[in-house]
Order: structure tokens, then C-alpha cells, then sequence
């Protein structure tokens, strides 16, 4: 046997090792795992959707692992500050980001993001998705899609309509809406969903895409007038109200969602464990029900399934926001 064979075997068999190894340290992982807390990093204040979808999630792990689960909220930046805390913890399992819609459109509107949110984030599970809604104040005599598009583009520029602020879900349900439609409408911000939809109320603007979980309860009280939802099937919660496409906008579909992320380069023995458990937790029917009481559906999906969506929906957004000229926002 020649030195050269000789020093090939030797390669061979240690990097046979080294596979050998690694499995093994993987699958030690998978059982230790979790051995300690874990943080779940929301990036948004407590009290909203994504910190009572949160905390619904750590309860869930806290009681199948038997190991405590803390839910910490660093909002800022439109989610940026909590979103980087997670970017550059270890990759080990234990620093979770429970993040939603805006980090797919962050990307788009803002010129600087202190990650990557492609390449920094392992996709861990897709928890709840929340349909917005169209609606629209009693004074205004439309009842349908059909006729507010009908009635818009007899005044254009003339009609505004109010959202929870610039670069939010409900502002870009509205873009996109308004590009589909052609039409020609006056954006109203607010801070938040609430302060917008109690200026509808009281008649200050006379359309607003909301939330479905924020306007449920002014829809039936008949308070707002609901034309359409912005998911591709009717809400669970409000099975009366058509889709987007069955009101007239064939394709539309701007849904807010919710979704467990890990830093890249976390093992997969762990991404897999908190998928799998998270697809358990969420398909049991008093879970399902609690979601559904907050306006929210239930939406498990694999890791791969959740990075598909985070691709689709940047490319998504940023072709909605270019077309719109929204300009990027500085920080």
C-alpha cells in the first residue's frame, strides 16, 4: 500500500468518525433537549396578538416538557429590536422569536435591517394566521365590493380610508386592494388598530382594512358594514362575510400571520422537537377554540413549509410597495 492510499484511508475513516459523532451528538441533544429555560422573544409590547399567541405557545411547551418557558417582550423598530436579539443569540434552542407579518415587509420598508432575514432565521413553525377585513361605515352607500369599486372610481381621490399605521397589514391590504381595483384612495394612519377603527366608528374616515379579531365585535353589532375578507377561504369567525375573490378581486390575498422562528444554524434536532410539538399543541381542538375566540385560525405547518412562505411573501410585498411608491422608512 502506497503513503498516498495509506493517508486516504486515513481520511476516510476520520471523517467517518466525525459523521459518526456528530449523529450521536445529535441524537444525545434530542434527548436532553430542553434541559433549561427557554425565551421566547416577542417584538412587539405585551398585551397585543403576537404576545397572547406567544405566551399560548410557551404555556403549551412549558407543559409538555415540563420546563419553564419565559415570554419576553423588546418591541421597537417595527419588530426589528426583538427580531435582531434573536439573529445573534446562540444557535442552540433556547432563544426563540414569535414574529409575524412585518417580518416579511420590514425588507421592503426600511433602508436599513440589522439582519438578514432570510439567512439569519431557521424556520421553525407557522402558529395562527388572522384574516383582515374590508369595512366600511353605515353612512356610506356601498354593501358590496362591487359597489364601493363602482363608487370610488365615480370620485376618485375623494375617499380615504384609515389603517393602523404606515407599512402595517392593514395599510398593505389596502394598497394592494386599491392597485387591484384601480382606484384612487387617501391613506388616514393611526397609531394602532383601535384609535383607527374608533375614527370609522365615529364616521372621521369611511373605509379601513382591520383586523378581523379587532372589527368582529363592531360587525355584529352592526356598528360597520363588512364587505369582504382578506384571506382566500371565509373566516371561521365570520363564515357570513365573502373572500376578497368571491367579492369581485380574483387572486387577492393579505393575511396577517404568526410564526416561530430560531436562529440559523440551530440544530435541527431541536427545530424538529419544537415543530412537532407545536403541530401537536396546535391541532387540539381546545386550542383551536381559544385561537378561534381571539380571531385567529390555527395554521401548523413543517419548517420547510414556513421558509416557502417567507420567500413568496418578501418577493410578495416588495413588488406591492415599489408599485405603490411607498418610500423606505430611515432609522
Amino acid at each position: 500500500m502506497t503513503v498516498m492510499n495509506t493517508a486516504l484511508r486515513v481520511l476516510v475513516l476520520l471523517g467517518c468518525a466525525a459523521v459518526a459523532g456528530g449523529a450521536g451528538m445529535s441524537a444525545g441533544f434530542a434527548q436532553n433537549y430542553p434541559s433549561r429555560t427557554i425565551r421566547v422573544i416577542v417584538p412587539v409590547s405585551a398585551g397585543g396578538a403576537t404576545d397572547v399567541y406567544a405566551r399560548l405557545l410557551a404555556q403549551g411547551y412549558a407543559e409538555a416538557w415540563n420546563q419553564q418557558v419565559i415570554v419576553d417582550n423588546r418591541p421597537g423598530a417595527g419588530g426589528m429590536i426583538g427580531s435582531e436579539i434573536v439573529a445573534r443569540a446562540a444557535p442552540d434552542g433556547y432563544t426563540l422569536l414569535m414574529a409575524y407579518t412585518a417580518h416579511v415587509t420590514n425588507p421592503s420598508l426600511w433602508t436599513r435591517i440589522p439582519y438578514d432575514t432570510l439567512h439569519d432565521f431557521a424556520p421553525v413553525a407557522m402558529v395562527a394566521t388572522v384574516p383582515n377585513v374590508l369595512i366600511v361605515h353605515p353612512s356610506l352607500p356601498v354593501r358590496s365590493v362591487r359597489e364601493l369599486v363602482a363608487f370610488a372610481k365615480r370620485r376618485p381621490h375623494e375617499l380615504d380610508y384609515a389603517s393602523s399605521g404606515i407599512g402595517t397589514g392593514a395599510h398593505l391590504a389596502a394598497v394592494l386592494f386599491a392597485q387591484r381595483a384601480g382606484l384612487f384612495l387617501t391613506h388616514v394612519p393611526y397609531k394602532g388598530g383601535m384609535p383607527a377603527i374608533y375614527e370609522l366608528l365615529g364616521g372621521q374616515v369611511s373605509i379601513m382594512f382591520g383586523s378581523l379579531s379587532t372589527a368582529h365585535q363592531p360587525i355584529r353589532d352592526g356598528r360597520v358594514h363588512a364587505l369582504a375578507v382578506t384571506s382566500a377561504r371565509r373566516a371561521v369567525v365570520a363564515p357570513q362575510v365573502p373572500t376578497m375573490a368571491e367579492a369581485g378581486i380574483p387572486g387577492y390575498e393579505a393575511v396577517g400571520w404568526f410564526a416561530l422562528f430560531a436562529p440559523a444554524q440551530t440544530p435541527g434536532a431541536a427545530i424538529n422537537k419544537l415543530n412537532s410539538e407545536a403541530v401537536a399543541m396546535l391541532t387540539r381542538r381546545e386550542i383551536r377554540e381559544r385561537f378561534i375566540a381571539l380571531g385567529a385560525e390555527v395554521a401548523p405547518s413543517t419548517p420547510g413549509e414556513l421558509g416557502d412562505r417567507v420567500r413568496a411573501e418578501i418577493a410578495k410585498w416588495s413588488g406591492v410597495i415599489k408599485a405603490a411608491g411607498i418610500k423606505p422608512m430611515k432609522n
